[in-house]
């Protein structure tokens, strides 16, 4: 039996956000990780409390602004390890469940590393292969080049940014042969570049590259990915849209969707991750280490922080 009951993500009902986001951020596998670190979760103002006190002990980034496989992981006794998976799992982080819908009018699978496209792609066309219905399926991604070692992942030798990814993984997946309808702007690539890659087909595929909202700092992020989706293709009150990612990232990229697809556009959004233990290619053991769990406990608080903020 697990140490702490599962504690349910905010289910994007506005009049619920602030209960719910609430309730996330004092439930007792936090409050009990964080008194592992030294802290006392406060009664009030915990959004902005816990925002200092994680990039103070779980951000691992921050040191070289990098991205998460090139992170040089500390040292952890058994203990603590042992409370942040329980915490995680609880939290969302770790378990691999399946839709809750046969059918869906939207599917989303995200970006992000190599491995991660085929992974996530892989288990969506699996779902599909299961008997999931969509409307549409769109691949999002960014113009964020590829490092050698992700081009070291099988059928990625010749891509070049992460929107390639997204394709290999969609046209292997998929199974789909023909060339896309592209449109996109000229010139060289960078981070305000875009572009759309549509296969057609039943459901119709697409793959996006989607452009930075501040692409002198940075690469286009999660949030920029949902906003360019939306505004490229109509999605409606109380339709219903699928995310797909990888399990550690279910918490932050849900409340990201809510924020940026769910309040503003009306729609239900529900996110799940796949199973790490089938992920095709299989997951290295440094996916899960202790440190990847406390990074992204941190980008969940960030993100309900927004979320709060927004609802």
């Amino acid at each position: 039996m697990s140490r702490f009951a599962p504690v349910p993500l905010p289910s994007g009902r506005p009049e619920l956000i602030t209960a719910e986001v609430r309730a996330w951020l004092t439930a007792p596998p936090l409050r009990e990780l964080v008194a592992a670190f030294g802290g006392d979760l406060p009664d009030a103002g915990v959004e902005t409390w816990l925002d200092d006190f994680s990039a103070r002990h779980w951000d691992f980034r921050r040191a070289g602004n990098v991205e998460r496989d090139q992170v040089r992981p500390p040292d952890f006794d058994h203990l603590t390890a042992a409370t942040v998976r329980a915490a995680a799992t609880a939290l969302g982080l770790a378990t691999a469940r399946p839709p809750s819908r046969g059918h869906y009018d939207h599917v989303l699978i995200l970006g992000g590393l190599g491995r991660a496209c085929l992974q996530r792609v892989a288990y969506t066309a699996a779902l599909f292969e299961a008997g999931l219905t969509a409307g549409q399926v769109a691949a999002l991604g960014s113009f964020r080049p590829l490092s050698g070692a992700e081009r070291a992942e099988p059928g990625l030798a010749d891509a070049t940014h992460e929107v390639d990814a997204m394709e290999v993984a969609v046209r292997a997946a998929f199974g789909v042969a023909r060339q896309p309808e592209v449109e996109c702007e000229d010139g060289v690539f960078g981070h305000d570049s875009w572009a759309v890659r549509t296969f057609g087909g039943a459901p119709e595929v697409h793959v996006l590259a989607a452009p930075s909202s501040d692409p002198e700092r940075r690469r286009a992020h999660t949030p920029d990915t949902y906003d360019f989706w939306a505004r490229r293709f109509r999605v409606d009150a109380g339709q219903h849209v699928l995310v797909v990612t990888s399990p550690i990232y279910v918490p932050f990229q849900h409340c990201d969707a809510i924020r940026m697809l769910g309040l503003p556009y009306g729609c239900v959004v529900e996110t799940i991750g796949f199973d790490p233990v089938r992920a095709v290619p299989p997951q290295p053991p440094a996916a899960s280490g202790t440190d990847r769990y406390l990074q992204e406990i941190r980008s969940a608080v960030l993100s309900m922080g927004r979320l709060l903020n927004a609802g």
